[in-house]
């Protein structure tokens, strides 16, 4: 159902979900970037959008879990190191 989108919106929108876990992997490593430079309740705000990053590029609950709880952003920038290529 098209919802009377231009077939330019429709591709838009068609790359946008082919590309979303290369979109994830950059917003994750952005984040991981912001997670170097936080403290306190920022941290706090940028493991949540991180944690939603990481979700989209396939990395386990689990495995996200455990990365806060380490709360050290060397290991995730490893991790995505494996995602990356």
């Amino acid at each position: 159902m098209s919802q009377n989108r231009t077939p330019h919106q429709e591709k838009i929108i068609r790359n946008y979900y082919e590309n979303r876990d290369m979109i994830g992997l950059q917003k994750a490593s952005e984040a991981v970037t912001d997670l170097y430079l936080s403290e306190g309740k920022k941290r706090a705000t940028i493991w949540k959008r991180l944690a939603s990053h990481l979700e989209k590029i396939g990395v386990s609950e689990s495995q996200i879990e455990a990365l806060r709880e380490a709360d050290d952003p060397a290991a995730v920038a490893k991790l995505l190191e494996k995602y990356s290529g």
